[in-house]
């Protein structure tokens, strides 16, 4: 089969809620993938981030053949020898009490909020039912139904209502609007995207998250971070939230923490927030199952040991200064932190973003457009400089084409 033939298929036997690049990929290595017709292209999308470690990474392949042969899942009906040893890992690694282990990222999301509430109600004293979560416009967070309810997207919310309440939408990067629905006495937790991702990687002004974060401990507000593609050494650091030395009460963790081999996300927070979840009241089948507990310790350890972080720092700011040195009139401006960036289009064509991505494919570059005008640039972390120095001069051919 070609790529149209496969292209029809999905089209035929598949929802159509994505709108993929028309290019079908059968097999990646490191931060390169190929399509069924043998071409090569960089990759600058690394499944949102959830491939930081490169796809297949040797490491991660062997732990996930490993486990898979030895023990997959139990439930959290029983104990298994992978669990306890994964979550000893991975607070120690964070420095927070415990961890809830999830699946996907919105599953991570929406245990957040389901903790935070009830954080809310029996440490902090709220009535019943009037626990509220302050988040910010623009937000991505997930689709399910609770998470499209804040969003601000209109494709994500329209004709999903009625919408869950409990929840205060203020602009992002603004610390006196945070400041003013702070004075809501029943706010229990404050949702933020360190950088926002999908609206197209907009970074806020430096000092923004900490200021943030001591307007929540003034009103015994708990910070939550969603770090579910900012994190994991996207942006330079561990964690986006290091750039300013700031420890979350509740950290959101998913896509790269697997390193793309299978849905992994964890919610990690001291016991004072944690040990409000009894038996019964929150769980996952698949959460916590052995062979994800052995594959995001080994993702982890890769980040690590092969100084993942470093190198996004070092490489992401040379190419966002590569990329403003093409000065080309297409491109108005160039924002990210590390190796997440984006550019945003100047042109009075709608589909120029999309136009440039199909071109930027048909040169050996793979990127996705975001809300309309904007091309989010996020390769995986093991990239070299030779392979980020060829991406650039792709951008600029199909730019200058």
């Amino acid at each position: 089969m070609n790529t149209h033939q496969y292209i029809e298929l999905e089209h035929k036997y598949s929802a159509h809620n994505y709108h993929p690049l028309p290019v079908v990929l059968s097999r990646g290595e490191g931060p390169y993938v190929w399509d069924v017709e043998g071409k090569r292209y960089l990759d600058f999308l690394s499944g949102y981030s959830a491939v930081n470690q490169g796809h297949c990474h040797p490491r991660l392949i062997n732990t996930l053949v490993e486990q898979a042969g030895k023990l997959t899942l139990t439930s959290r009906a029983f104990h298994s020898d992978k669990l306890g040893e994964y979550a000893e890992f991975i607070t120690n690694y964070f420095g927070y009490d415990k961890v809830l282990p999830m699946n996907t990222g919105v599953e991570a999301v929406e245990t957040a909020i389901k903790i935070t509430r009830k954080w809310g109600y029996e440490v902090k004293g709220i009535p019943d039912g009037q626990a509220k979560i302050v988040v910010c416009e623009h937000n991505f967070h997930g689709r399910t139904s609770t998470v499209v309810s804040f969003s601000t997207d209109p494709t994500a919310r329209a004709h999903f209502g009625p919408y869950m309440p409990g929840f205060i939408t203020i602009p992002y990067n603004d610390v006196s609007a945070l400041e003013a629905a702070l004075e809501d006495s029943n706010v229990a937790g404050f949702l933020v995207e360190p950088i926002q991702g999908e609206a197209g990687v907009v970074v806020p002004d430096e000092g923004y998250l900490s200021k943030c974060k001591s307007l929540c401990e003034e009103k015994r507000v708990l910070f939550m971070a969603d770090e579910i593609q900012t994190g994991l050494g996207r942006t330079g650091k561990m964690l986006a939230c290091d750039h300013e030395g700031l420890r979350p009460d509740v950290l959101i963790l998913g896509k790269a923490l697997s390193g793309g081999l299978l849905p992994i996300s964890a919610v990690l927070t001291d016991s004072e927030v944690m040990d409000c979840i009894h038996p019964g009241e929150h769980g996952s089948t698949f959460g916590g199952n052995p062979l994800a507990c052995a594959v995001a310790m080994e993702a982890l350890k890769v980040i690590r040991e092969e100084k993942l972080a470093g190198n996004a720092a070092e490489l992401g700011g040379w190419f966002r200064e590569q990329l403003r040195a093409l000065d080309h009139p297409m491109i108005s401006l160039v924002r990210g932190k590390g190796l997440l960036n984006a550019i945003v289009i100047n042109d009075p064509n709608p589909d120029a973003a999309w136009d440039l991505c199909l071109r930027m494919k048909n040169n050996g570059l793979l990127a996705k457009p975001t809300h309309g005008d904007k091309i989010r640039f996020a390769p995986p972390l093991v990239i070299t400089q030779t392979q980020v120095e060829d991406a650039i001069g792709i951008i600029n051919g199909s730019l200058e084409s």
